[in-house]
C-alpha cells in the first residue's frame, strides 16, 4: 500500500463540493432560474425522466421560468409534475408552454431554505472529513509497512490537512453566499 495519492484526495473533496454547489441550485431565492427545475421529474412513455429530456426551460423575466414542451400530449404531465415536486410552484399551462410565475419567499420560508442550505454543507463537511481520515489512514498504513518515513508521513499528513481546511473554507464561502442570496428581499 503506497502513500495516498493528495492529487486523487483533492479530486475526490471537489467532487464533493461540485455536488454541494449543485444541491444548492435546487435551492430556491427570489430569482428565478432555469436550475431550480433541475430535479424534476416527469412520467414519459412509461418511464420517469428529467424534465430537461422532455421540454425546454428558459428564464425570460426574473420571477418567471418557461417550460417549452416538445410535444404536446406531455405538457399535462410536465404541468403536474412541476406541481407535485415539492417545490410551491403553480404552473399554468398555455399550449405547448407551461408558465412557471415564482411567488414571493415569505421569511418562513427563506429561513427553511436557509436550514436545509446548511444541513447540505454539513453533509458535505461529513464527506470532505472523511476523505481527509481515508487519506491518514493510508498514511498511517504506508509509514507501518516501511514505505515511508516518519518524517514523510509528517509532510504529507500537514498537505491532506491543508487541502481539507481549503475545501472546509470553500463549503463555508458557498454556503455564505447562498444564504446572503435566499435572504436577500
Amino acid at each position: 500500500m503506497a502513500a495516498p495519492d493528495v492529487s486523487d484526495l483533492k479530486r475526490r473533496m471537489e467532487g464533493a463540493i461540485e455536488s454541494f454547489r449543485k444541491d444548492l441550485t435546487g435551492l430556491r431565492t427570489g430569482r428565478a432560474s432555469s436550475s431550480l427545475l433541475e430535479p424534476v421529474s416527469v412520467e414519459a412513455y412509461g418511464n420517469r425522466v428529467h424534465l430537461k429530456e422532455v421540454a425546454t426551460v428558459s428564464v425570460p423575466e426574473p420571477r418567471l421560468i418557461t417550460v417549452q414542451v416538445w410535444d404536446r400530449s406531455m405538457a399535462k404531465a410536465v404541468e403536474k409534475a412541476i406541481r407535485d415536486s415539492g417545490l410551491g410552484l403553480n404552473p399554468q399551462a398555455e399550449g405547448q408552454v407551461i408558465r412557471v410565475p415564482l411567488p414571493d419567499l415569505t421569511q418562513e420560508r427563506r429561513t427553511e431554505l436557509t436550514k436545509v442550505a446548511h444541513k447540505y454543507a454539513e453533509q458535505t463537511r461529513i464527506a470532505i472529513r472523511n476523505i481527509r481520515r481515508d487519506g491518514m489512514d493510508a498514511l498511517k498504513k504506508a509509514e507501518k509497512a516501511s514505505e515511508i518515513t516518519q518524517d514523510e508521513h509528517k509532510t504529507q499528513s500537514e498537505k491532506v490537512q491543508t487541502l481539507t481546511d481549503q475545501h472546509i473554507k470553500l463549503v463555508d464561502d458557498t454556503l455564505a453566499q447562498k444564504e446572503k442570496d435566499i435572504m436577500q428581499v
